[in-house]
């Protein structure tokens, strides 16, 4: 059966009040009351009820972080910034998994704050008016970790993603590829409509033609990444060099030129997008944008601190450095 503090409070023959102030730390209670009442919650092996404890202090030293894929690299680097800063402030975490589906990402905002969270993290890909509606009528904050708000409303943590794109672009272009392809993600996020932008921009600097055929679009998967390199090599005028919008594409980009004979980076020059682990497991090395999923986890999670202990926020809009790593899929 379920210890509870009443039966704490017997056995140790003291109130449930004193149960109560040596649980949460309470400093006005005497030292051996205390050692005796700790003593007897050991032997009982009792365990406070996080929510009973929530309701009478209104916080439950819980946030919920929602995420699309708990399986890729990229989400989990970000889960682990977030999860690490969360211990170092004694909260605990609520992992859900959206799968990037508007209503599910909906229906997991609602059951979180169900479960009376302190705050959310969200990442996903498009913030709609729902999202946003969601979210400013929570009774608690809400911080986006690298997802982009077109409304501008709500506290965010990213990179430039237009500016870190364009110089990937540029780059390539500096090296001699005078149009290189662009293998983007989904068409309809903001983030990457934004590494559309920073493309295009690059290529227009440079007095080259945008493409049509050259930019192709999947769905950030390597499967994918094989199966549009090779329509890309189909081409009567195939590229040189192909910017891809995140590493677990830049991988099966790769492997798909390699399989049908061709030379990285002799006869195409691969470029990805996050520095995941996976960027220095292929062979060649993948050059890519540097992303610090890790920080803008932990710095999303420092943000919803401060909103959850009312601390000054002196940044909304957090936007870290990026930077590019060169390695060897690139000459």
């Amino acid at each position: 059966m379920t210890v509870t503090i009443y039966d704490v409070a017997r056995e140790a023959n003291v109130s449930m009040a004193t149960v109560s102030r040596v649980v949460n730390g309470n400093p006005n209670v005497k030292p051996t009351t205390r050692k005796k009442v700790l003593a007897t919650i050991e032997r009982l092996g009792y365990r406070p009820n996080a929510v009973a404890r929530g309701l009478a202090s209104k916080k439950t030293t819980t946030v919920g972080a929602i995420i699309p894929d708990i399986s890729s690299i990229f989400f989990a680097e970000l889960a682990r910034g977030i999860e690490d800063i969360a211990t170092m402030y004694k909260y605990n975490m609520i992992l859900s998994n959206s799968d990037q589906n508007k209503d599910k990402e909906i229906q997991l905002i609602n059951a979180m704050l169900e479960k009376q969270v302190d705050g959310i993290i969200f990442m996903g890909g498009n913030i709609s008016e729902e999202h946003v509606k969601e979210f400013s009528s929570a009774s608690v904050p809400v911080v986006l970790a690298a997802t982009y708000d077109g409304s501008d409303t709500i506290p965010s943590v990213n990179i430039d993603y237009e500016e870190a794109a364009y110089e990937a672009t540029n780059y390539l272009i500096e090296k001699g590829n005078k149009q290189p392809a662009f293998v983007s993600g989904k068409e309809d996020t903001a983030i990457n409509q934004l590494k559309y932008q920073g493309y295009v921009r690059a290529l227009e600097e440079t007095g080259s033609a945008v493409k049509d055929e050259y930019i192709v679009k999947g769905d950030y998967t390597y499967d994918s990444g094989i199966k549009l390199v090779n329509e890309l090599l189909e081409l009567n005028e195939r590229p040189t060099a192909i910017f891809v919008a995140a590493d677990e594409m830049a991988l099966g980009v790769i492997h798909g030129a390699q399989d049908r004979g061709l030379k990285v980076p002799d006869d195409l020059e691969v470029f990805g997008f996050d520095n995941t682990r996976l960027a220095t497991m292929v062979r060649p090395t993948l050059s890519t944008i540097v992303q610090p999923m890790y920080d803008i986890g932990a710095v999303a999670m420092r943000l919803l601190t401060k909103y959850m202990n009312k601390e000054e926020v002196e940044e909304q809009k957090v936007v870290l450095p990026h930077r590019i790593v060169e390695r060897n899929s690139t000459k």
